[in-house]
């Protein structure tokens, strides 16, 4: 590994005095930061109120320039040094393409690495691997680290690359002890696997560790009943790379902050917010930057912060714990419908197995419908009503509920990137 993990805070205090420097100086590299960093002197940045004048970065000005313009005055990488590229994470807008070097990829796999530590996997366990491989790097690099540490990997890939009908074969008899993907894949295969009689929560997989989406409480608590395993998170952005992971007690993240350097801020001000408050967390990685010299990057993410937590050799770095994340939401007569909340209020119902809603116009008045599957044993029409009154009274909104025969959405969704639980059809 390119670096040891720091055994103390004055370890990685002495990293990241020397490393804002080395990163100041490479984004000078870059047409676009010059203009930026005018009367920024590189040697000055450690003191904070210099740090500070360096303006930050956002995803809005990138996709200000062109293409031709975004390669020649923002990335840094020749052609001989770029080992891959990686793709924006971002869901809206024209997709970015960062090249990662032969430099930076070291730094950028240790990341990955140590997620697998820090819930105790490592030789001796082997990781279905469940994500997407491609441009989006989560999965291939996720894999390529677990070998390196000796952890066995099957390469599954998501349900477009794989059926999910086969990932649960392989499942059964490579008996893999544990799974690595999104939360929402994770959802259906378990779903799929209800569907034809399978009980996973019965099977090899000790522990899930998901990333790329948010994991709430209620949606942790579902994959744990479902998959009869510990549920972990993790935390990365491609600006960056896995920045961060829980540890057993899956109350935030660690953040390498040997790896990164991070900031909270006030949204409004951009002054930085007390301990434990909310505010945005921007972020310049201090190795991984030869190709890309994302420096004071605003990321979108709203973090409460602290400075310790946990314990064990990875208390030695800071916890970052998701506040809320820019969510999708439904306007329908006159009321907003939070995707996020309103998918926590469904997995909460214990009776209800997997569910889709959707927006319908048929020439009078929106219609809000709600198909959903109920698992075995259970009084489908009551639930439907059950849910119905639920959804009235939480959200003033009542929606249409419309029983589906088990197996249903997991056939509809199967070859999905993510599960696509929401849809607006008017």
């Amino acid at each position: 590994m390119p670096l040891p993990l720091p055994k103390t805070r004055a370890e990685i205090d002495a990293i990241q005095r020397v490393r804002r420097i080395a990163a100041v100086k490479n984004a000078l590299r870059a047409p676009f930061h010059r203009e930026r960093l005018k009367g920024i002197d590189p040697e000055q940045v450690n003191d904070p109120a210099v740090w500070q004048r360096i303006p930050l970065l956002t995803k809005d000005a990138l996709r200000a320039l062109s293409f031709e313009r975004y390669m020649a005055e923002f990335c840094l990488a020749e052609r001989r040094d770029t080992a891959e590229y990686w793709r924006s994470g971002g869901v809206t807008g024209e997709p970015l393409f960062y090249p990662r070097t032969y430099a930076d990829l070291p730094y950028c796999m240790l990341g990955f690495s140590r997620t697998f530590a820090c819930i105790g996997v490592g030789p001796g366990d082997t990781c279905h691997m469940a994500l997407p491989l491609g441009v989006h790097p989560a999965g291939h690099m996720w894999a390529r680290s677990g070998e390196q540490i000796g952890v066995g990997m099957l390469w599954a890939g998501a349900g477009a690359s794989t059926p999910s009908a086969m990932q649960l074969s392989l499942i059964q008899r490579l008996e893999p002890t544990v799974l690595l993907t999104m939360p929402s894949y994770a959802l259906h295969l378990a779903n799929l696997a209800e569907a034809q009689g399978l009980d996973l929560a019965r099977c090899s997989v000790q522990k899930v560790m998901c990333t790329a989406e948010p994991l709430s409480l209620a949606k942790r608590e579902k994959l744990g009943r479902m998959w009869g395993a510990g549920v972990y998170d993790c935390f990365g952005m491609t600006e960056a790379s896995m920045m961060g992971a829980e540890s057993g007690s899956s109350d935030g993240y660690h953040i390498w902050t040997d790896l990164f350097h991070i900031e909270v801020l006030d949204p409004e001000t951009q002054a930085p917010v007390p301990e434990g408050a909310q505010g945005m967390l921007v972020v310049t990685p201090l190795w991984s930057f030869t190709g890309t010299p994302f420096l004071r990057w605003s990321s979108g993410d709203i973090v409460t912060y602290r400075a310790a937590g946990g314990t064990g050799p990875f208390a030695v770095f800071p916890m970052v714990r998701h506040a809320h994340r820019t969510a999708g939401f439904f306007k329908v007569r006159g009321i907003n419908l939070n995707h996020a909340e309103f998918e926590d209020f469904m997995f909460q119902a214990r009776e209800v197995a997997d569910f889709k809603a959707e927006l319908l116009n048929n020439g009078g008045l929106d219609d809000f419908v709600l198909s959903i599957e109920v698992g075995r044993g259970s009084d489908g029409p009551l639930v439907c009503a059950r849910i119905a009154e639920q959804a009235k009274a939480r959200f003033e909104l009542a929606p249409k509920v419309v029983l589906l025969e088990r197996g249903t959405l997991a056939r509809e969704f199967e070859g999905a990137v993510k599960a696509p639980r929401f849809a607006d059809r008017r």
